[in-house]
């Protein structure tokens, strides 16, 4: 039950998937865009903001393929079923190595354009990078960023799937302006309202209270699947129905409030003395029947006490996702939300008998979705079996886990990685990048490369045809370290140049280093920063003092743990008071904590129990820890 028994399991990875660089063309809409010609020459922009003819968004955003590593599968008894995915990783990237046609529905709650401080939720690196892209400016920095990743949604879409954009007044309008651009004005279906009631208070407008979500089809022909929501018809009848005694006020005067009730709560309000048996005159009849649901959903927020919320900030209610994910998919259909935050939508699409795939860029959000899709999965009561799910990481590694690897994952992986492509047609030789050789280090980090490995690429190098015919003399060579007779051993290829036609000349890349990543940093532009992409993280060590304070009650602090990534903090802490050794699931109300302050917790009674936590930093380390203790 110890925490390098996690890391015995197979590791694998997933290779991106490579797609045209050429852009879909954006839908024709000649007559709705066409100028009014009585007018004169009027320029009408056409195309969404950031938009290349050429090159489409890759002109501001340009690809970056990496590959998805695979660091826990979470199993739920059933791997013959394919499992859903929950992602770390800018979501836009992650997007564009998904097949196209592959979604039936996509909903996503992103970043309001309310300020750059309200949006960075834990402070994760990840986190602050993407946010730095979206207040490149104003209205048009921010649409920009959205518009590069809703064009991504629209190739991930089935033709018969649809999007559900959540946002607020602050861009609804012209939100759904670039969505006519991207998706077609014709397109579009509804701008529901989510109607909310909050506390009152003084403003000099009218109180704001609700959100908006543009609902878009890919084409006319989409899933749609009527929702019917409970009414009441308001009569006046006799003692078929009952009221309460609040009351309200109505033209200056207080009157009751006339509320319904069936017919044993009517009889258990004249018991209890609320209302009196003669007071039939003054009852309400309403008659229960269902309508369809209109484009204004009034749906409360999350309760402070319900079950269901986590503490996430932007935590939205499970009854709205469900009216999405039943109006537009149907059971088995695939859902995906790449703002997934604290794991709503997988959560309620797992619930409905839904695949899933949900993204988000922080490390926290992803660790929090993934408690919440266990405990969740435990909590059904289907007979349908639910699937396993991977959590992938995707840009930022796990070192460790990278180092349990076998041997020939490990070398494709870290191949992918610096761009390079296996193959196994030269001996000695681990792959190309372009024509030039690749070799790659053993996964463990504690056998540095010598003199010796120098040598044989060399020669394996010498043995190819390229190279016998004159047209290869370079080769790279990947690793965690090297030694000093290594970097000799490559210098003395080298110095041959000028004076022996055998000579090779052989560079030597730290995979830790900026030159393995270089293929990266360069496709940064004024519009993207990609300085974070494609690093390697080592999990906190995780130290844990704790004692009794009371009965049955006991203070943890992880005050003593270490971070590993130069310049890390610890953000979050995560705590299971009943680990089971197998899936690590927090507590009630303990998902999300702050790594400064000391947690409390009473357990239920005396025994002996295993205590767990999991610990992030901001740079996307996650430690591990846990231990057998004894409740008195």
């Amino acid at each position: 039950m110890q925490e390098d028994a996690r890391f015995e399991r197979e590791l694998e990875f997933v290779a991106p998937e490579q797609t045209d660089e050429e852009p879909e063309p954006l839908p024709e809409q000649e007559e709705f865009w066409r100028p009014p010609v009585r007018f004169g020459s009027i320029p009408v922009e056409k195309e969404p903001l950031g938009w290349d003819k050429r090159k489409g968004f890759y002109k501001l955003f340009p690809r970056v393929s990496l590959p998805f590593q695979i660091v826990e599968r979470v199993s739920f008894g059933h791997p013959e079923l394919e499992p859903n995915r929950l992602i770390w990783g800018d979501n836009l990237h992650v997007m564009r190595q998904l097949p196209s046609e592959s979604i039936d529905l996509i909903y996503i709650d992103p970043p309001f354009f309310s300020g750059r401080q309200y949006n960075v939720i834990f402070g994760d690196q990840n986190e602050v990078r993407s946010f730095n892209d979206i207040w490149e400016g104003g209205m048009p920095g921010y649409l920009i960023w959205l518009n590069a990743r809703l064009y991504e949604m629209k190739r991930l879409l089935k033709k018969t799937g649809s999007i559900y954009v959540h946002c607020d007044w602050h861009a609804s309008h012209y939100i759904k302006v670039e969505m006519d651009k991207i998706f077609g004005y014709e397109n579009f279906r509804n701008e529901i309202v989510w109607f909310y009631r909050r506390w009152t208070n003084v403003q000099s407008n009218f109180q704001r209270m609700h959100d908006i979500i543009l609902f878009y089809s890919k084409t006319d022909k989409y899933v749609f699947n009527r929702v019917e929501i409970p009414v009441r018809d308001y009569l006046q009848e006799r003692k078929q129905k009952g009221w309460n005694s609040n009351t309200i006020m109505s033209g200056g005067k207080r009157v009751r409030q006339l509320l319904v009730y069936d017919k044993s709560a009517f009889a258990e309000a004249v018991a209890s003395g609320r209302i009196k048996p003669d007071e039939w005159d003054k009852i309400v009849y309403a008659e229960q029947r269902t309508v369809y649901a209109p484009d204004v959903w009034e749906i409360p927020f999350i309760n402070p006490v319900a079950k269901e919320r986590i503490g996430y900030p932007t935590q939205k209610p499970e009854a709205l996702i469900e009216r999405i994910i039943q109006a537009s998919t149907k059971e088995g259909d695939v859902v995906a939300d790449f703002f997934c935050g604290g794991g709503t939508t997988p959560a309620v699409a797992q619930r409905l008998g839904r695949r899933w795939i949900a993204c988000d860029q922080s490390r926290v959000a992803v660790a929090v979705t993934a408690d919440r899709l266990i405990r969740g999965a435990e909590q059904l009561t289907t007979d349908n079996p639910v699937p396993d799910f991977t959590i992938e990481h995707w840009g930022v590694y796990e070192a460790r886990r990278l180092q349990k690897m076998p041997a020939a994952e490990f070398r494709a992986f870290i191949l992918r990685c610096f761009g390079a492509h296996p193959q196994n047609e030269f001996p000695g030789i681990h792959g190309f990048k372009g024509k030039i050789p690749v070799w790659v280090c053993d996964p463990n980090p504690n056998q540095r490369v010598g003199a010796k490995e120098v040598t044989q690429f060399a020669n394996a190098i010498r043995r190819t045809p390229h190279y016998q015919q004159g047209n290869l003399r370079e080769g790279v060579m990947l690793a965690w370290a090297f030694t000093p007779e290594a970097q000799t051993a490559a210098e003395q290829l080298r110095a041959r140049q000028n004076t022996d036609i055998n000579f090779i000349r052989l560079e030597l890349i730290r995979i830790d280093s900026p030159r393995f990543r270089e293929h990266i940093t360069r496709l940064s532009t004024d519009h993207a920063d990609y300085e974070n992409f494609l690093t390697f993280v080592l999990p906190p060590l995780v130290s844990i003092a704790y004692k009794r304070i009371a009965p049955l009650t006991y203070k943890f602090d992880i005050s003593d743990t270490t971070v590993q990534n130069p310049g890390a903090k610890l953000i979050n802490v995560q705590w299971d008071f009943n680990y089971d050794g197998r899936r690590f699931r927090s507590a009630q109300g303990y998902a999300l904590h702050k790594a400064t302050t000391p947690v409390q917790y009473k357990f239920p009674h005396a025994g002996r129990y295993w205590v767990a936590c999991k610990v992030q930093d901001d740079k996307g380390g996650e430690g591990f820890w846990s231990e057998e203790i004894e409740v008195s």
